[in-house]
């Protein structure tokens, strides 16, 4: 009976369509030129120009945005970008920044005005901002000389440098007079930014590419290569259609893809930890996930093994909470393996029949690709042989995220998710998906989710002074998450990028968004 379900199940993901296509014209590679699909994948999207709402594809902007710290490319340590140098104080309270002698795009110095006036920013929801909560401990940034910023924290806060790795620097200068509620989709993005990196602005031919050029006087030294130009894709497919035909040197790709390059000297495959938990989130503003049974059935209903094995082969490992991490996973937690019998029984116990039946979940999610299609068919096929009937919506990342922060959400277009999360290389990234305080449009815990529980077990370790408490602290919210479901988490699987050969001294890390982490654009080579 379950080889048969799960025969079926994985026989209607083989049988999901999905017809590739271009819709970009082909940028031929010349030798001061590198193309590249940079927003290619989960992690990014076209027309992705604020790195304030940015959820993803830090590859391309920072390539001429920087943030005042970031991880090397290995993300095991956090350094100095725009920041030269940085101390924190014993207590955590107090975080000071050297700045580095760097000029904006269009000549004016960098200073720690420009610090003080991005976090400012950063921390005003008004402005579309992702890093609202984030910053949240935050109380003042002093600026007792041009070259140093001074961050004052009303409480610890654990994952404080993880997000500033992400948080580019702005130029107060050039937005200063743009009113805050009117920033988050103003032209400059798209028209005339500037940053500090090496590369500037060019030009952005809608929904086809955008150009940049090397920035002659960037403190690392001129940029190797001219121009950088990244291409817009309808899919993956058509990106990496576009590799081996040699459009483009650099792609994101699927698993399943990998094995075309492998063995083939003309590209170079590059295998990592995406560092992202997948998971079904379920929208707590609705009524179906009330019942904590109704969310352990779902967990005991999906063959999460079978689909790795079958789909991901075996490129991703199974979560029982937000966290994978041998040190970060506390004993005893709950495997929910595949039950569908138990599942059942569950729903039953719950009086599923009462709170839905049979009547249609919508399933929203932003992955389009080939992969996620057969995943989600599936976890579709799995749920309904225990009589969860839900129907998979895939959207562009831009729709779905107007969707799920919408100031008057409607909660019936996103009852149930299939989404991602960073969970790593530091693993306080998941509490602005998951703690109460971070519920829009504070943060991004658009589902709404309010447990006391997971709420306390975040907040205990983000205000951890102690770092060898830190794995004990974490522990703590993978039980708590593994008890109270406010997921149901599947898995954390690699992620690949492939390069042509002929690219030099590239860096790329299949890291949450692309990044950022050192990946030194500036000395990219195209022979």
């Amino acid at each position: 009976m379950r080889f048969g379900m799960l025969a079926s199940a994985l026989a209607l993901a083989a049988a999901m369509a999905w017809a590739p296509g271009a819709t970009t014209p082909a940028v031929a590679q010349e030798p001061s030129t590198i193309t590249g699909g940079f927003d290619v994948g989960p992690g990014g999207f076209q027309g992705n120009f604020n790195p304030l709402a940015a959820t993803g594809g830090f590859t391309w902007l920072s390539l001429y945005f920087e943030p005042l710290v970031i991880y090397d490319a290995k993300l095991e340590s956090i350094g100095g970008d725009l920041a030269s140098s940085y101390e924190v104080s014993a207590d955590k309270l107090q975080y000071t920044f050297k700045l580095a002698d760097a000029k904006w795009h269009d000549g004016q110095p960098f200073t720690s005005a420009d610090v003080k006036f991005t976090i400012e920013t950063a921390k005003n929801g008004a402005t579309g901002t992702v890093f609202a909560a984030r910053l949240g401990a935050i109380a003042s940034v002093e600026t007792p000389d041009p070259k140093t910023a001074v961050l004052k924290l009303a409480a610890p806060n654990a994952g404080l440098l993880a997000t500033l790795t992400q948080l580019m620097m702005l130029p107060q200068h050039a937005l200063k007079d743009i009113p805050a509620d009117s920033l988050a989709k103003h032209e400059w993005w798209s028209k005339s930014p500037i940053g500090t990196g090496p590369y500037k602005f060019s030009r952005y031919v809608t929904d086809q590419y955008v150009e940049l050029a090397a920035n002659a006087d960037y403190r690392g030294g001129k940029p190797v290569t001219d121009r950088i130009i990244n291409r817009y894709f309808a899919n993956t497919a058509a990106a990496v259609a576009a590799l081996r035909s040699g459009e483009i040197a650099f792609s994101y790709v699927e698993a399943d893809d990998v094995a075309t390059f492998q063995g083939n000297d003309a590209f170079k495959v590059i295998e990592g930890n995406s560092y992202v938990v997948n998971y079904l989130g379920f929208n707590q503003e609705v009524p179906l996930w009330k019942d904590v049974r109704v969310r352990q059935a779902v967990m005991h209903a999906i063959n999460r093994d079978a689909i790795v094995q079958s789909l991901y082969k075996g490129a991703a490992e199974i979560a029982n909470c937000g966290y994978v991490a041998g040190h970060l996973l506390p004993q005893g937690i709950d495997g929910y393996a595949y039950d569908p019998e138990k599942a059942k029984q569950l729903l039953a116990e719950a009086g599923w029949d009462k709170i839905n039946g049979s009547k249609p979940i919508p399933l929203l999610t932003y992955y389009n690709t080939p992969l996620a299609s057969n995943v989600l068919a599936a976890v579709q096929a799995m749920l309904g042989q225990v009589g969860i009937n839900v129907v998979p919506r895939a959207v562009d990342t831009p729709t779905y995220n107007a969707t799920i922060y919408a100031k008057n959400p409607d909660w019936s277009q996103f009852p149930l998710v299939y989404a991602g999360l960073q969970n790593g290389p530091d693993p306080s990234a998941i509490n602005i998906g998951l703690n109460e305080k971070q519920i829009p449009p504070a943060g991004a815990n658009f589902l709404r989710i309010r447990m006391p529980e997971v709420t306390s077990a975040f907040d205990a370790a983000m205000n951890e002074t102690d770092d060898s408490k830190q794995a004990e602290r974490y522990q703590a919210v993978c039980k708590a998450m593994n008890a109270n479901l406010p997921w149901a988490t599947m898995w954390v699987a690699k992620r690949y990028g492939v390069a042509s050969s002929k690219l030099k001294d590239f860096v790329w890390t299949p890291a949450p968004a692309g990044g950022p982490f050192a990946a030194h654009p500036e000395k990219w080579a195209l022979e």
